[in-house]
């Protein structure tokens, strides 16, 4: 049975018009696998992640139906609070804003612990130290003692994945969380996640706009877009040929080794559409350079084809990419 199983959830923001920030997402994580949401900012990734755990805004609400190892998150009275220490850790897109700025770095993960496995505070600490080296932190007792802005963005970002790992989850969901690291450090923290993934039984929801990332770390790859999921697919398979015109942009887009000196980086034209437009057929039709009239008026619905699929009146083939 698979850990977390998504079905035709819906994510609407109260306004003056209404936005749906989510609209009817079928996503399954199986157990000790990595699954990855990718698209442009905007698209619905971080709000689906929020709606698992009952973390959206208070005008926000989420419908459907969210079912982690067979318990109904959706409609339960504190959801958040149900799956806190055993269930489902969360790694934030921004490491400072996770972090308390005027409290210790051992105080905080302490506090973790403490919560989580109703531990002494000398046994929090020491778990918290523990914890700091497993993700690779050196001097860990030394940074116990000190405050967040005292360490680099990439340090902070592995104090934030300590936190997250402390209760020992099954799932892991990871919300951007290279976005605001250079290039190097950005590796360092996805091998830093997939090791303890392999290490803990661990699985992992990640989301990121970036496929770049993805690349060697996901076992699948769903590909979101104004809110829907326009491809899903086993990582290998997408990675060599994408059916939907906007996967294949994406892929395209990530520059490569062998690409000429000076080559012009790819983009897809156009922009993403605003939040709570009305769409009358394909949402990326008037961005798509395949879309024909059938686009323009007749939304397609997602086409399984064994365990992946597509919502594309015309999915590519081979060559098309």
């Amino acid at each position: 049975m698979a850990l977390l199983e998504i079905s035709n959830l819906t994510v609407d923001f109260d306004g003056p018009h209404g936005i749906r920030a989510v609209d009817h997402v079928d996503l399954v994580v199986e157990r000790e696998t990595c699954v990855a949401v990718v698209g442009e900012s905007g698209s619905g990734k971080s709000q689906l992640l929020l709606a698992c755990i009952g973390l959206l805004a208070a005008n926000g609400r989420a419908g459907g139906s969210v079912r982690f190892d067979s318990q109904e998150l959706l409609g339960a009275q504190d959801p958040a609070a149900r799956i806190r220490g055993s269930g489902i850790g969360f790694v934030f897109q921004d490491a400072s804003g996770s972090l308390t700025p005027h409290r210790r770095i051992g105080e905080q993960l302490a506090e973790v612990a403490v919560a989580a496995r109703g531990v002494t505070r000398r046994a929090a600490l020491a778990e918290a130290e523990r914890m700091l080296e497993r993700v690779r932190l050196p001097e860990a007792r030394r940074h116990l003692l000190e405050y967040p802005h005292e360490l680099s963005g990439g340090m902070r970002q592995r104090v934030a994945i300590a936190a997250a790992l402390i209760p020992e989850p099954k799932l892991l969901f990871a919300d951007e969380p290279t976005t605001a690291l250079d290039v190097t450090v950005q590796a360092e923290v996805i091998d830093l996640l997939a090791g303890l993934c392999r290490e803990l039984g661990m699985a992992m929801l990640l989301v990121t706009h970036d496929l770049g990332v993805v690349a060697g770390l996901a076992d699948r790859i769903a590909v979101m877009y104004a809110g829907r999921i326009v491809e899903s697919a086993e990582a290998a398979r997408f990675l060599a040929g994408p059916l939907h015109p906007y996967s294949a942009g994406l892929l395209a887009a990530v520059p490569r080794l062998d690409d000429a000196p000076g080559l012009e980086l790819r983009t897809i034209r156009g922009t993403p559409p605003p939040a709570g437009t009305i769409f009358p057929g394909c949402r990326f039709e008037p961005r798509c350079d395949y879309a024909r009239t059938r686009c323009r008026c007749e939304d397609p619905p997602f086409a399984a084809q064994g365990a992946d699929g597509t919502a594309c009146h015309y999915p590519l083939q081979p060559g098309q990419q």
